[in-house]
């Protein structure tokens, strides 16, 4: 079967958006979510595959900046929007788009491409891996206490609306960002993302709400949530819907979590995905009432290899050769040497004898320091050639923190 690909026209943006919607089960969206992504949508960097009349694929690109090890905020593609018409599964559809947007990201000059995924088994062919992870969580807050640090009592908390709080909210988010890989830079626009709340989609829950932390005159910190009430013959058991949650500081964080502990009518707090080394696990009594689970996130790809591994620092001093296997860009394909440390990094091409073999999908995984690739030799995904390499690079590639993605896209 032979399909047209051609790029977004924005006078065909609702026909094209249905389709996607069509594909993930055709429940309508409300009229705010699907305007949201409408003006975010960069329909130059969009393309609909056609099969005569009919748009039978979807697929778009955001042009984000993704924070990395070491601090730098990096332009990255993110992967979105995709969709192929269930009549035109398995024909080569989503191969042909993965083929062009992959080619337009190495022509754009960026180094690394990233997308959520629907279903994690589908990008791993493309050289996607899955480079963060977020912890979900329901903690019983009634068997469940905080021990808060020094200077909790001395942060100021005040209610306000989370429309008339956003300038405040973005200010603590960017200052966040270089603090841990995997975060995004939010462009103008995406700072609704966050205050997105249809009413059709509370599940019973309240409007959104938000709560600032503040000390010495300044924002300091903030919680956007929701509390969906309930009542058994017992009593109120209310659960406080956490949306998202940023602070400068340990006492600011921990005034915050105390607060959404301490709400009227509640018995226990939902959280959205959160870093999985989020410092909330050190403050409660008892972490396995908390529920805590994991899910993949942020699945990266590295574009320009030599690129994407100059940008990042390292945690200990690294210099390895590096073999690696890319069929679906092979211009990827072949040795690198790696040089680096917490200064910079140098990824030259070179032919000597290999360290470690690899695919791109395992350096992706690695990338961000959040997946091992002591691991990933576990599982037979990392090959030594040189003894010690192996240590010496999973060492290297390691981040202080865990990265994580705050919101997906």
């Amino acid at each position: 079967m032979t399909t047209e690909q051609r790029v977004l026209d924005p006078t065909i943006w609702d026909d094209w958006y249905g389709k996607l919607v069509l594909a993930f089960g055709g429940v309508p969206e409300a009229p705010e979510e699907s305007a949201l992504w409408r003006d975010l949508t960069e329909c130059e960097r969009s393309i609909g595959a056609w099969d005569g009349e009919d748009i039978v694929g979807t697929a778009g690109l955001f042009s984000f900046r993704l924070s990395v090890p070491g601090g730098a905020v990096v332009p990255a593609a993110g992967v979105t929007m995709v969709s192929v018409q269930a009549t035109h599964r398995r024909r080569g559809v989503l191969r042909a788009m993965m083929r062009r947007q992959l080619d337009d990201v190495r022509a754009a000059g960026e180094p690394l491409a990233v997308l959520t995924a629907s279903e994690p088994d589908i990008y791993g062919r493309f050289g996607y891996g899955a480079a963060t992870q977020s912890a979900l969580a329901e903690i019983d807050t009634t068997r469940v206490r905080l021990t808060v640090p020094e200077g909790t009592d001395d942060v100021r908390l005040r209610a306000v609306a989370p429309n008339a709080a956003v300038g405040a909210c973005e200010a603590v988010y960017a200052r966040r960002v270089t603090e841990r890989p995997g975060m995004l830079e939010r462009r103008p626009g995406w700072e609704r993302v966050p205050l997105l709340d249809p009413p059709g989609e509370r599940e019973g829950a309240s409007p959104l709400r938000c709560v600032l932390a503040e000390s010495g005159g300044e924002v300091t910190g903030y919680a956007r949530f929701a509390v969906r009430p309930d009542w058994d013959p017992a009593g109120p058991k209310g659960v406080v819907v956490l949306r998202d949650l940023e602070a400068l500081d340990p006492a600011s964080y921990a005034a915050l979590w105390r607060f959404l502990f301490d709400l009227d009518l509640t018995s226990a707090i939902r959280t959205g995905g959160r870093p999985v080394d989020d410092p909330w696990h050190h403050l409660v009594s008892d972490i396995r009432r908390c529920a805590v689970r994991l899910r993949d996130s942020l699945h990266a790809r590295l574009v320009d290899l030599g690129a994407a591994l100059e940008a990042r620092t390292y945690t200990t001093p690294v210099d390895v050769v590096l073999e690696v296997t890319d069929s679906f860009c092979p211009w990827n394909e072949g040795r690198w040497r790696l040089t680096g440390d917490a200064k910079g990094a140098s990824c030259t091409r070179t032919s000597d004898a290999p360290d470690l073999r690899l695919g791109v999908r395992e350096l992706g995984t690695a990338y961000l320091g959040g997946v091992s690739l002591a691991a990933l030799a576990g599982a037979g995904r990392v090959q030594e050639a040189r003894q010690g390499a192996l240590a010496e690079a999973s060492a290297a590639f390691t981040s202080l923190v865990a990265p994580w993605l705050p919101h997906g896209f």
